[in-house]
């Protein structure tokens, strides 16, 4: 996005509701680092049960 566009965003919807889009979205990437970080723990869980076992 450049600067006019944002411009005109805040302009035509207002300052509080360009602040809230801005923070769902990176709430949402952090919500989507921690699935990862949570599927590969689970994963090398996995892989160090197997390798006990054997």
């Amino acid at each position: 996005m450049d600067d006019t566009s944002i411009t005109n965003l805040i302009s035509n919807v207002g300052f509080p509701i360009v602040i809230t889009l801005y923070l769902l979205y990176r709430f949402e990437m952090r919500l989507k680092k921690l699935e990862d970080a949570i599927w590969q723990l689970g994963i090398e869980i996995k892989g160090g049960i197997k390798s006990k076992n054997e």
